[in-house]
């Protein structure tokens, strides 16, 4: 894999974007995708720049969800807001992570990321759940930078 176009093809990115789509239909979260060639940082840090970067922490309640992938370096993070993270679980994350990281060890990386969005939509649902007057705060397409 020399760089981030060829990390997935159009048809994946396709599923993505409508695993992000299914996962919001019944949550006032918001999900996005990033991927970046590489990073010298730590994931989780470079994915909370690329988060504020992104305005994922303007939502209205504090529900973004972003998965980080740096391509060429195999490093992959997943980050919530505060509202997200004062409720879940400590160790709703890293079970997140390891679902889609085990899919990743394979070279499965748009079901790893469609599996990590779909359980991420499920659990936001919980604590979220859709409200009439829901807008769409961020773009559901990938990012990439």
């Amino acid at each position: 894999m020399s760089n981030v176009e060829d990390f997935l093809t159009q048809t994946q990115e396709q599923q993505i974007i409508d695993a992000i789509r299914v996962a919001e239909k019944n949550t006032s979260g918001e999900i996005r995708v990033h991927l970046e060639r590489n990073s010298e940082k730590d994931p989780l840090e470079r994915a909370k720049e690329v988060f504020y970067f992104l305005k994922m922490d303007k939502t209205k309640n504090k529900n973004g969800v972003l998965f980080y992938v740096a391509v060429d370096d195999k490093k992959f993070s997943v980050l919530g807001d505060e509202g997200i993270n004062n409720l879940v679980s400590e160790d709703f994350w890293y079970s997140i992570k390891d679902a889609v990281i085990q899919h990743f060890s394979t070279g499965s990386y748009a079901d790893g990321l469609k599996e990590g969005i779909l359980a991420t939509g499920e659990k936001l649902k919980e604590f979220f759940p859709f409200q009439t007057n829901d807008n769409d705060e961020l773009s559901n397409e990938i990012s990439s930078g």
